[in-house]
């Protein structure tokens, strides 16, 4: 059963970046995408970042666009979210995800499009 796990949340002052990395464990897989999904205390999960293999297309929120990218090493199945100038409402919970099939560029942001998720990694951030 292949399980997803992720790792470098932490505590951040406001103005500083965090790097979270997530990757599969229990099998392999190819995925054909990729995402973070965050949830803040008392919110719904909302979508921060996907990437897609066919192309390589990645969409980004228009609340985190221009500070947070997501990348993903092919070869490792691995996915990143590298989080720069962070803000007290970046606060919340991070979850990575993961589609087999290759989903359409609009439904990237759809958390009920992926097929596996992991615990969530905490990600705080002191004003």
């Amino acid at each position: 059963q292949v399980q997803l796990v992720e790792s470098g949340g932490g505590l951040a002052p406001t103005g500083d970046s965090l790097r979270l990395s997530c990757a599969p464990s229990g099998g392999t897989f190819s995925a054909g995408a990729m995402a973070w999904f965050r949830q803040a205390p008392g919110k719904d999960r909302e979508f921060v970042a996907a990437w897609r293999r066919s192309g390589g297309n990645t969409a980004h929120a228009d609340s985190v666009k221009g500070r947070f990218t997501i990348s993903v090493d092919n070869a490792k199945n691995t996915a990143y979210l590298q989080m720069n100038s962070l803000k007290p409402e970046d606060t919340a919970v991070y979850y990575c995800a993961a589609k087999i099939q290759r989903p359409i560029l609009s439904a990237l942001s759809l958390a009920s499009q992926y097929d596996y998720w992991g615990q969530g990694t905490q990600v705080t951030v002191s004003s």
